[in-house]
């Protein structure tokens, strides 16, 4: 649902509020028309350009990452469960057979593989439109809409994890069978997927859901970046979707089916796996409880629904980020690290969570007070900032505060920096004799490093002066001293 707030007001009879004098009603034509770059998106098509890897070659490395990044799912897939992991070896089957290796390792999909894979995502779309939860409000557009969301992420966590394993016990499914059809449920995911967004691509043109949403006039990156910002099917919020409750969710789900696997092929649970698989569970769960907070990021808030965010969240995490635990559930015989090695990476990965979380919760309850709490104990230190957003067209100023204590006081995107650590934790069980399981982390930080950097131009856009102010007193974007 998105609702207008400039409708709300004069719903309760309130007056309509007057347009900023710093920006004339030709401005607003400009913008609309793509003449200017505005923060969020105010103008035709969205400030999309600024992406590292949107920029790569232009629309040239746009359509190289369109055309490899299907393959390189599969061929993970492949490396992880077929050749342990071992790069030389899929290094010498490549030599041996070209690009032929490609359709020759590729699952075909069963009708077994097309009917788990169904039920997964008509369960999860069930649940996210059925299940209680609190109505939640997401900040404003630039266009002055407001994105309302139902917050039941942890109660489908809960329902799902619990389907699972009533699904076992009652013979509908076995985690060996989820393992063994996996690739075959990714290889029908890399098309069902590609096909959707061609979709998106088209809904965007010919009925999008409201006025978010605009044509940067290339139709590559229309398709790669997307059209609308907050599409939706009925009453179906897609994003929420293919974002939280498949691709997310399929996050949350796998590495514990392949833990089940694990134990059901060798008769015990290898340390490795518990390890791995117990803190990709502690970090799924913190996501799904801060599940709102995650309705207030870039991914949801800039990013358009389009290959980059939708195919990637419908394939691509379910491929790459549960790799690490797809590798050490796989390998055999499995890795053992033994008690205190063990527990010495458990209690590192735990601590890299909570802090991820704890920065987070700061600046969403810093927020909420309008910044009057202390932060650590301290009273915070607080840039008040002025923005604009562009409603029934006529600009309008607004104001918000920026935090320059605690966690935000160390660097501008802190949270990346314990994501990161926890993420290298997790992989850790892998030991470090092989490179594809840190596959990952690698992929992580490039991911991260790219949206500091997309984040850091958005925030000038929109704050101007004042992003400057805040950058003198939090000059470090991610590692303080460093970056």
């Amino acid at each position: 649902m998105v609702e207008t707030r400039a409708n709300r007001r004069k719903s309760l009879g309130h007056a309509s509020k007057a347009s900023s004098p710093q920006r004339s009603r030709s401005d607003t034509k400009n913008l609309k028309s793509g003449g200017d770059l505005h923060w969020s998106g105010a103008k035709k098509g969205g400030a999309r350009g600024s992406s590292l890897l949107a920029n790569l070659v232009s629309t040239g490395g746009v359509l190289a990452l369109i055309a490899t990044t299907p393959f390189i799912a599969i061929i993970v897939w492949h490396l992880f469960v077929n050749l342990d992991g071992s790069l030389v070896a899929l290094v010498a089957a490549f030599k041996k057979d070209g690009l032929q290796l490609i359709p020759k390792i590729w699952p075909h999909t069963s009708p077994r593989a097309w009917r788990l894979l169904g039920a997964y995502a008509g369960f999860e779309a069930f649940l996210q439109l059925c299940l209680p939860g609190k109505r939640f409000e997401a900040t404003t557009t630039a266009n002055g809409n407001v994105p309302v969301y139902k917050a039941n992420g942890v109660q489908a966590l809960l329902v799902t994890v619990a389907a699972f394993f009533a699904c076992w016990h009652f013979g509908l499914t076995t985690p060996t069978e989820v393992h063994t059809l996996f690739g075959e449920m990714l290889a029908a995911m890399v098309v069902v997927s590609f096909v959707f967004c061609i979709f998106l691509l088209i809904k965007g043109h010919v009925a999008p859901t409201d006025q978010d949403s605009g044509s940067c006039g290339n139709i590559i990156y229309d398709f790669w970046w997307g059209m609308e910002l907050y599409p939706k099917l009925g009453p179906l919020n897609i994003k929420q979707f293919t974002n939280c409750r498949f691709g997310m969710m399929a996050w949350a789900l796998l590495p514990i089916v392949f833990a089940c696997h694990q134990y059901q092929r060798d008769g015990y649970l290898a340390d490795s796996v518990l390890v791995c698989v117990a803190l990709m569970c502690v970090y799924n769960f913190k996501f799904f409880l801060w599940e709102t907070g995650y309705f207030n990021s870039m991914d949801i808030q800039h990013d358009r629904a389009g290959y980059y965010i939708c195919w990637g969240c419908l394939v691509w995490v379910p491929s790459v980020y549960a790799s690490p635990a797809l590798y050490v559930a796989s390998v055999q015989p499995p890795v053992t690290l033994g008690a205190p090695v063990a527990l010495a990476i458990f209690v590192a990965g735990v601590v890299s969570i909570w802090i991820n979380y704890d920065s987070d919760r700061q600046r969403q309850e810093f927020r909420a007070c309008g910044g009057k709490d202390p932060v650590w104990g301290k009273k915070p230190v607080i840039v008040e900032a002025e923005y604009q957003l562009l409603m029934n067209e006529e600009w309008v100023t607004k104001k918000s505060i920026l935090l320059a204590s605690g966690w935000w006081g160390i660097a501008r995107h802190f949270h990346y920096l314990p994501e990161l650590t926890a993420s290298f934790f997790w992989t850790a069980p892998a030991l470090f004799g092989k490179l594809p399981p840190y596959l990952y982390v690698i992929f992580l930080t490039i991911l991260l490093v790219d949206r500091a950097l997309r984040d850091d131009t958005r925030c000038s856009l929109k704050y101007g002066k004042y992003w400057k102010e805040y950058c003198k007193l939090v000059p470090y974007r991610i590692i303080p001293g460093v970056f």
